[in-house]
């Protein structure tokens, strides 16, 4: 028998404030950052471009990991959907590891190519609580509309 009964999983539409709090406060270094980067001065806009590109990967990092809990808990996990927990953070760390190697402006794309297809996937998922595609379109939404702020910099320079 499954750990979660359908009762259990989908029991509760909105998430806690509590849940909501910590989730925006995490969200705040991608518009922090992205402003920094396109108005901030010139001494401050290299550093906050390497925050908007960590954090990225960190919370691609963090999704894969929500990913592969929700999956693990199982009593029989499938192996596909574990698999594809590390896709996401495969691709940040990828990305992060080819700045320098390739311009700002695709970075930026494949940030947010990140966040919409783990978006995609997540909100195809079966068996997550019924709060979590609010709270990922929530995050989502703040990463790539910050990523896109960035890119129209990127694309002046």
């Amino acid at each position: 028998m499954d750990m979660h009964t359908n009762t259990e999983v989908h029991a509760e539409a909105s998430a806690p404030t509590a849940l909501w709090v910590i989730a925006l406060l995490c969200m705040a270094p991608f518009p922090v950052s992205a402003v920094a980067y396109v108005f901030g001065p010139v001494d401050v806009t290299g550093p906050a471009l390497t925050v908007l590109l960590t954090w990225s990967a960190v919370v691609l990092g963090f999704l894969g990991g929500i990913r592969w809990g929700l999956e693990s808990a199982r009593a029989t996990p499938r192996w596909t959907r574990l698999a594809m927990s590390i896709v996401s953070p495969a691709a940040a760390w990828a990305l992060v590891f080819a700045r320098g190697s390739i311009d700002t402006a695709w970075l930026l794309c494949g940030f947010m190519a990140a966040f919409i297809l783990q978006w995609l996937y997540d909100h195809a998922a079966p068996d997550v609580p019924a709060r979590y595609p609010r709270l990922m379109t929530t995050l989502t939404l703040g990463a790539c509309i910050s990523l896109a702020l960035a890119l129209e910099q990127a694309l002046r320079m």
